[in-house]
């Protein structure tokens, strides 16, 4: 019985900072949604504040503002190892990152520009019906981060713009998930991790047109330390067993990865423009999970987990086409590889290799307002796996739509 508890509530606690790799959020702006996510290399707006801060400098408005959002609507199905005919999907519902991007000249000049962003790289909701078969694994997550990124781009000449971002982020999670112990009526007990974390990073790039057709981008995003101090840790058993699983804090950390971007823009018309981008994810970064509690017990004991995720690579296509003088639409796509390597999969990330495919449009509302919207379809590959540490497995099933739109204002 010991083993057992211990055993459920390491994978209790080792769901948080998993979050990182199954959920992150690849909308930080509609016109790059539109083509595939692309815009390190092709400057469009002002969401180059997080695409490449060197191009923010090249912006066309001295001043600009836009707001926007996406509906993630996710959809995730389980099925049990062969002979077994047991499936189950996650619950139904909607997520909603946002973005919000700020430009402005300093000066007299046109050299220098300040701007700001605030955008959602992590974020999502993930719920298991409460008595689905591995409830002992997880029952339900939500994970709410924001970046706050204040950036200052020049111009240092005609062909070549530098920039650099400050990151702040911020956020909070909860956590529920089943333990494998029975009160008099047969409810399984639960535990609820709940926590707020902060950490900082910066946001590099350069941008540099080669040539009146081609542009070159390289932008840099820091890894991100992500820290929680103390969060909350709850638990339902048996009143015999309360006293092995107290409320109480605990701390941990996360090392949210580096990514690196080369990006190539080309104008092949005044009405065609094209743009290739290649993001690598330092993924390796997240190795184990490392929980210290304020109080153990013979059976809450501090925990280090192996996760062992691995670099991967996200290719990334799209162009746009102006129509006329009121609209532009776009098409694009990628290909995401997972982080999550064999034996450490589990269905509180069931992420794979994705492939995505995307549209969009911007309808010139007036001479200073814009009306940016995308869709993405994004089709998982079927993933059969098992957890070394649980021996939890199955064959998984994902994929997603995701409409947004976005507000843009040049003053």
């Amino acid at each position: 019985m010991k083993k057992q508890l211990l055993s459920a509530t390491i994978c209790l606690l080792s769901t948080f900072p998993v979050l990182a790799g199954g959920f992150q959020v690849n909308l930080q702006g509609q016109k790059q949604t539109g083509m595939g996510h692309t815009g390190t290399g092709l400057m469009l707006d002002n969401s180059c504040i997080l695409f490449n801060p060197g191009a923010v400098s090249f912006l066309d408005s001295l001043r600009g503002l836009s707001f926007g959002t996406s509906l993630i609507f996710p959809r995730t199905t389980f099925l049990e190892p062969y002979p077994g005919t047991y499936t189950a999907n996650i619950e139904k519902h909607v997520s909603t990152p946002i973005t919000l991007y700020a430009a402005f000249k300093v000066g007299k000049s046109d050299k220098l520009t300040a701007g700001i962003g605030i955008y959602n790289p992590f974020g999502s909701r993930l719920q298991w019906a409460d008595d689905w078969k591995g409830q002992f694994l997880i029952r339900e997550i939500d994970l709410k981060t924001f970046f706050i990124q204040p950036t200052i781009s020049y111009k240092v000449s005609e062909k070549l713009g530098i920039g650099i971002g400050f990151v702040y982020g911020t956020g909070n999670f909860s956590l529920r998930k089943g333990i494998p112990v029975q009160d008099s009526l047969g409810n399984y007990g639960e535990g609820e991790l709940k926590g707020k974390a902060n950490g900082f990073g910066f946001n590099a790039g350069i941008y540099f047109k080669a040539s009146e057709k081609l542009s070159i981008g390289v932008d840099y995003r820091s890894q991100v330390n992500v820290k929680v101090k103390e969060g909350t840790a709850a638990f339902e058993v048996p009143n015999g067993l309360a006293n092995y699983f107290p409320e109480t804090t605990f701390s941990t950390q996360l090392r949210l990865p580096q990514v690196a971007t080369l990006g190539l823009g080309y104008v092949l018309n005044t009405k065609i423009k094209l743009a290739l981008d290649v993001n690598f994810i330092g993924w390796q970064s997240y190795d184990s999970l490392i929980i210290d509690f304020a109080q153990n017990t013979d059976k809450l004991a501090d925990i280090h987990s192996a996760r062992m995720y691995k670099n991967s690579f996200i290719f990334r296509v799209g162009g746009q086409y102006q129509v006329n003088n009121k609209w532009t639409v776009r098409l694009g796509s990628y290909y995401d590889m997972t982080p999550t390597p064999d034996g450490y999969f589990t269905p509180e990330t069931p992420d794979v290799n994705k492939i995505g495919i995307t549209s969009g449009a911007t309808m010139k509302v007036t001479k200073k307002l814009n009306l940016d919207l995308s869709l993405v379809f994004i089709e998982g590959m079927k993933r059969t796996n098992s957890s070394i540490e649980t021996g939890f497995g199955g064959t998984y099933k994902s994929r997603a739509l995701a409409p947004g739109f976005s507000l843009e204002y040049r003053f």
